[in-house]
């Protein structure tokens, strides 16, 4: 069985799944990764990374922010 077949049966996996939540958010998803996502990703296993990956984005934000105005009042 060759590698496509193999990548294939197998789906996409976990660390698949993340790395492509993350380019995808920064815009540099290559266009071969975007269409195995189509045609191999579940839409659920998606939505939940987007999801997380948007909670920590918006907390890792909230915590810059508190953290440059603590350092800038005296």
């Amino acid at each position: 069985m060759d590698k496509k077949n193999l990548e294939q049966r197998k789906g996409t996996g976990f660390i698949n799944v993340l790395k492509s939540t993350m380019f995808a958010a920064c815009g540099i998803q290559t266009k071969a990764n975007h269409e195995r996502d189509f045609e191999q990703g579940k839409p659920s296993t998606f939505i939940i990374a987007g999801i997380i990956f948007v909670v920590i984005f918006v907390v890792g934000m909230i915590g810059v922010v508190q953290l440059v105005m603590s350092l800038s009042t005296p």
